[in-house]
């Protein structure tokens, strides 16, 4: 077993292995200012999560360095980790890489031996969800992210060859733009239409984040069957509600997980280059089989007795009462005094203020597979059809060139390009297939500058007489 040796000596052999892939690589990138003179971001990511942390790491790795990230939660709270996510551990194995780039000084498990030595890493099972966190603050520092935090972003409107972006601490100019922006990049969390409008405190969605404690001796409802349902009941219980009933629409909780069951290196790096059929087919077949939650997960809200599982109980409507809520289902009324909705995110590009500029012209997965397709399965056909680099297309040749600099690196990108941007474990995949094709686009839209560049160089590497002509005749 090995001792830990603490985070100082791993942040040296950090900057060893960083010098032993000679990183940094040196900054290529021209110096780009606007016509008025406005300093002007090679890259503006909206998100510091997960992806976008990795998203800024990577692009560092292919020297582009003139990055900031913004996001509206405050410092050290980016994320759902600390935030809605109510799940003990994470559902992700320990041993996966994550965002680390190849780099192993990088990655989760050298942070955590670090500080508590080998022994205690075999001996945890799988990492507690705030100590996830805790790795992706020093993750932040170890990348030398810059990050604006308490920064909403609540327009991108391109401007010639730029973006600007309305934020609330000012505007911003960029020459890219990455969303990164989670689960509900493209979308809001999905709550049922009967759900709407009725006061916060007796209806939340599994997204929102709220004082558990006041779930304490009430009588709770939670509306799904997937990991976050499970998380919620859990917390519930575990807070002290009166009563806890869960609601699944299906004949059963869900036990197969094709996607990692099926999942391989060749899923990760191959998928996108699946013709748009299989891709479609693929995910189609994907939603028939719903991700079900973990086994621990199940058995954490099991072991209370004032738990209810209610199978084939589709939700129908909830009203306000005088006492609290009651919710009809298709096997019968329930009488409660909060329901949590793990109900999941939808795509819906015209709810975004800040791509208002963009949504009428985005193509959609629906607009490739066409009407009959898509109607087989609305939610999977609303998603965004991405290049090979992320990058949105367009619906109509034309309409909208700024959309080819504009990248969805975010949840809604899985259709097509596969799981990359849907949890850790091929971050660093996703990462590196976003920063090659941010780099390949600004170098070729940089490609006068660069010859410039190249006719104008003229640094000698030798003063030429280091071997100078004989004035001796030759004799033969």
């Amino acid at each position: 077993m090995t001792a830990p040796i603490g985070l100082p000596a791993l942040e040296a052999e950090l900057a060893r292995q960083r010098s032993l892939l000679n990183l940094p690589p040196k900054a290529w990138m021209p110096e780009t200012t606007s016509p008025d003179g406005e300093e002007v971001l090679d890259v503006a990511i909206v998100g510091a999560g997960l992806c976008g942390l990795a998203a800024n790491a990577a692009l560092a790795m292919e020297g582009v360095f003139k990055v900031r990230l913004y996001d509206r939660a405050p410092k050290d709270r980016e994320g759902p980790w600390i935030t809605y996510a109510r799940m003990e551990t994470l559902r992700t194995v320990k041993e996966a890489a994550g965002p680390a780039l190849g780099i192993p000084a990088l990655t989760f498990r050298a942070w955590f031996e670090a500080q508590w030595g080998t022994e205690a890493w075999d001996k945890m099972d799988l990492a507690p969800r705030e100590m996830w966190m805790d790795y992706m603050i020093w993750y932040r520092e170890m990348t030398g992210a810059d990050v604006v935090n308490d920064c909403d972003v609540s327009a991108i409107t391109p401007e010639g060859a730029l973006f600007r972006l309305t934020t609330a601490q000012g505007d911003v100019l960029a020459r890219r733009v990455v969303l990164a922006t989670g689960l509900d990049a493209l979308g809001a969390p999905r709550l049922p239409e009967a759900a709407r409008g009725l006061p916060r405190g007796k209806v939340y969605h599994s997204a929102d984040a709220f004082d558990v404690t006041e779930l304490a001796g009430k009588r709770v409802i939670v509306v799904g069957a997937g990991a976050s349902a499970m998380d919620n009941a859990a917390t519930a219980l575990e807070a002290g509600c009166a009563r806890m009933d869960l609601l699944v629409r299906r004949a059963a909780i869900p036990v197969i997980d094709k996607f990692t069951g099926t999942g391989s290196r060749g899923m990760t790096a191959g998928y996108v280059g699946l013709p748009d059929d299989a891709k479609w087919d693929l995910m189609n077949e994907g939603d028939r089989f719903p991700v079900p939650p973990p086994k621990h997960s199940v058995e954490r809200v099991a072991r209370h007795s004032n738990a209810h599982l209610h199978l084939g109980a589709a939700f129908e409507a909830v009203e306000e009462t005088t006492t609290g809520i009651r919710v009809t289902t298709r096997k019968g009324v329930i009488e409660a005094d909060v329901a949590i909705f793990a109900t999941g995110f939808g795509v819906a590009l015209d709810e975004r203020p800040e791509l208002s500029a963009f949504a009428p012209h985005i193509r959609t997965w629906g607009d490739v597979v066409g009407p009959t397709r898509a109607a087989q399965n609305p939610v999977l056909a609303a998603h965004p059809y991405l290049g090979d680099d992320f990058a949105f297309q367009e619906k109509t040749s034309g309409s909208c060139p700024a959309l080819a600099r504009l990248t969805c690196f975010a949840y809604a990108a899985v259709p097509s390009h596969g799981k990359v941007t849907s949890g850790i474990p091929s971050a660093s995949e996703g990462a590196r297939r976003l920063a090659s094709g941010l780099v390949r686009s600004l170098f070729a839209e940089d490609a006068e500058r660069h010859l410039d560049r190249f006719r104008a160089f003229d640094t000698p590497d030798m003063t030429g007489e280091e071997w100078l002509p004989s004035d001796m005749a030759v004799t033969v």
